[in-house]
């Protein structure tokens, strides 16, 4: 049976102890009230099957409402099913690491003897998406002996001209989210970077040898870790040609090849 009595949503600045009180009291009243309703309903389902009639019948829910409600507890739990409205809620800004601080003062300049009470804190959550480039200037020495010594890039970059970062960005938004490679060329146009279309062919396509050695990896770590594995294979004709795909895994990890 649904609730009886629906509040309506109160700011935190006017949840005063005696709001809390009164909002208390009404829940707890609200709650009473749907009890006693269900009680009487059961009494008179009681009486009319003692009077040969049929009791009113119970329309189980759809669970539409449960999927929709990843909040909502599951019946015969013992646990809320829900929030009621009014109750206290989540903390619309979570516990997030903080990387700038700003300070506002009043806009009208405290009176003389006033005293300084603290902050009312507030959190915006906000993205910072800019490029980033590195000018490495690699030292070059040249000893008595007539030997060059010249400084190294480091390992991450692959010799390359894009560092991990955007290298990592381009392969997810074009795998993972399914951006082409002409919107993501635009996408990182916009933000000054500057690429060509061959370039990031090169970068989708090029330097894989790391990917494919954590794959490897992969299946023998999880081969040795496992109490069980499951095995499958599919196959399918592609430009005139038979190929075949093996898959290998089980709950934690999952392995293919074709």
């Amino acid at each position: 049976m649904p609730s009886l009595i629906e509040l309506p949503d109160i700011a935190d600045a006017e949840r005063t102890p005696l709001i809390e009180q009164l909002v208390a009291l009404i829940e707890t009243l609200a709650e009473t009230t749907q009890r006693q309703a269900e009680t009487i309903q059961q009494l008179r389902d009681e009486i009319a099957v003692l009077k040969g009639e049929k009791g009113k019948p119970t329309f189980k829910p759809s669970g539409m409402e449960d999927q929709s409600d990843p909040d909502k507890k599951k019946p015969g739990t013992g646990e809320s099913t829900g929030k009621r409205a009014g109750s206290s809620k989540r903390s619309k800004t979570p516990d997030v690491p903080i990387h700038e601080e700003c300070v506002i003062p009043p806009t009208e300049e405290p009176p003389p003897g006033s005293r300084f009470k603290g902050y009312r804190d507030f959190v915006v959550q906000d993205l910072k998406i800019e490029a980033h480039n590195t000018r490495y200037r690699l030292e070059v020495w040249q000893t008595p002996d007539g030997e060059w010594l010249r400084g190294e890039l480091p390992a991450t970059l692959q010799g390359g001209h894009f560092g991990p970062r955007l290298r990592a960005y381009v392969l997810y938004q074009h795998h993972h989210c399914h951006v082409t490679q002409p919107l993501l060329r635009e996408q990182l146009l916009e933000w000054g970077i500057d690429l060509s279309v061959g370039q990031i062919d090169a970068l989708l396509s090029g330097h894989n040898e790391p990917f494919f050695a954590e794959k490897d990896q992969l299946l023998e770590v999880g081969l040795e870790v496992s109490s069980f594995i499951t095995v499958d294979d599919s196959g399918a004709r592609h430009q005139g040609r038979n190929g075949y795909v093996t898959q290998i895994g089980n709950d934690f990890f999952a392995w293919f090849s074709s």
